[in-house]
């Protein structure tokens, strides 16, 4: 049975859209709170498992439920900020476009939705037969062209004879989201939609520049208001809008009502309990996927082998498998199961039925490579040339520095032209935000990680410490 623990464990999928949902996809109070429409906004950083929910949710085969997944990945958001609403000041000039595409998309549901009378549904076959899943960015421009005819009459819904012919227009398609949203509540029923946007971070690049900025999170506040429109709107209804969204984007987002978004608001954190409830249901469904779940310790016993993994000056140190695993992560679910994926594929390489406690001090370069390049991936947008910046701690070859030795370093940099970004303090806090590094106070056995604490400040007067993660990646061990 280890073997084939082994391999299946080696076949785990970073990806989420890659993964086996029915089997490993991992139940928290959250999706039980988005089916109730208690919460619309979920909050977390890459790794922390929104992907994992939006699939799962797109895939529940429910009576009376009608979930789609809007992704906005390779979308041409400059199309977007193309479809203001003049009657709107800056940042809600994008509102009418959000709530148009909800409601178009919930027409597109409810057209394949059998408890939708029959004439309803033909008729709204015949206006919304776009592949949304597949092809939003043609639906969107379909939805706003001039051509695009919708009536509400009292008959229902009528539509004109030259949707072959789609033009771009700024003015009209504006008029048609009064018209749906009273169609919707004349007709939506008693059923569950759930309209959900994900990978919205698609245009979260160059945001330093300001222009770029101030589109994009106008475009992303919009969307917040929008939900939140459309949720007071149809309070009576099961009609959910969801927003998956990084928590770095999320809180660049300035609006003076960002406040009540808290009440919709629910954060994606986890902490070792709830990893090990995480592994222990990911085990024992690897083992058995109609096995009830075993509690962790049991289940991780039969993964590894007793004993230590050794660390520090000639190997004198020892701490047990899991907690060396930890303080390499970053306490996201991403970070375990790409730990056990390489532990797991060096195991079977080498003819091993369990994971040894070598195999897992082995495995730590190759996880610090992988944390190294998902790291640089979620900052590339805010610091572009990234990369070279934590070439300075190989350079440094430092676990813990000043402030002034790492500004020395970065100047004589900046100097050479090997980064473009000028200002280290910037630097500092946006690379202690993402938790590559923290502070170290005074007192060596407590250190300062946002990930750790999410209201933790960076402290310019203390000096800094490189998460543990990151050292093999960056040739500090």
């Amino acid at each position: 049975m280890s073997i084939q623990l082994l391999e299946e464990i080696e076949d785990w999928k970073l990806e989420a859209k890659l993964e086996d949902s029915e089997r490993y996809f991992y139940h928290t109070r959250v999706v039980s709170r988005i089916l109730k429409g208690q919460k619309l906004y979920i909050v977390g950083r890459k790794g922390t498992g929104k992907t994992a929910i939006s699939e799962h949710l797109a895939t529940l085969k429910t009576s009376g439920l009608l979930p789609v997944k809007l992704t906005f990945k390779n979308f041409p958001f400059n199309k977007l900020y193309e479809l203001q609403d003049k009657g709107f000041t800056q940042p809600n000039q994008y509102i009418t476009l959000w709530k148009y595409v909800i409601y178009s998309t919930t027409c597109k549901l409810m057209a394949d939705n059998p408890s939708i009378e029959l004439e309803t549904r033909q008729k709204l076959k015949k206006i919304f037969n776009d592949d949304i899943e597949n092809a939003l960015p043609s639906a969107v421009e379909r939805w706003t062209g001039l051509a695009f005819d919708l009536k509400i009459l009292g008959s229902g819904i009528g539509f004109g004879n030259t949707k072959e012919t789609i033009e771009n227009t700024n003015s009209d398609w504006t008029r048609r989201v009064d018209i749906l949203e009273k169609f919707l509540y004349q007709k939506i029923g008693s059923d569950k939609y759930i309209i959900m946007f994900d990978e919205l971070d698609e245009d979260y690049k160059d945001i330093i520049e300001p222009e770029k900025y101030k589109q994009y999170t106008e475009l992303l506040t919009s969307l917040f208001k929008a939900v939140q429109d459309v949720r007071a709107k149809f309070s009576k209804h099961k009609f959910f809008p969801i927003i998956f969204i990084r928590d770095d984007i999320y809180e660049v987002m300035q609006d003076p009502d960002k406040t009540k978004w808290l009440d919709y608001k629910i954060d994606l954190d986890w902490d070792e309990a709830s990893i090990k409830n995480m592994l222990a249901f990911r085990l024992s469904r690897a083992v058995n996927e109609h096995d009830q779940v075993k509690e962790f310790n049991d289940i991780w016993q039969q993964l590894f082998e007793p004993g230590g993994v050794k660390y520090g000056d000639r190997q004198r140190k020892s701490m047990q498998p899991f907690e060396y695993i930890t303080r390499s992560s970053l306490l996201r679910p991403r970070d375990y199961v790409r730990y056990l994926q390489v532990c797991a594929e060096y195991s079977l390489e080498h003819g091993h039925d369990k994971i040894k406690p070598p195999t897992v001090a082995h495995s730590d370069t190759a996880f610090s490579n992988y944390l190294r390049s998902e790291l640089e991936d979620e900052l590339h947008g805010v610091i572009p040339d990234i990369h070279r910046i934590l070439d300075i701690f190989t350079t440094l070859r430092k676990q813990t520095l000043r402030i002034d030795e790492f500004k020395q370093a970065f100047d004589e940099a900046v100097s050479q032209d090997l980064i473009k970004t000028k200002d280290f303090q910037f630097v500092l806090q946006m690379l202690f935000h993402f938790s590559l590094i923290g502070n170290q106070p005074s007192q060596k056995s407590h250190q300062v990680f946002r990930y750790k604490n999410k209201e933790a400040r960076f402290n310019m007067k203390e000096n800094i410490i490189l998460h543990r993660g990151l050292f093999r990646s960056l040739q500090i061990l």
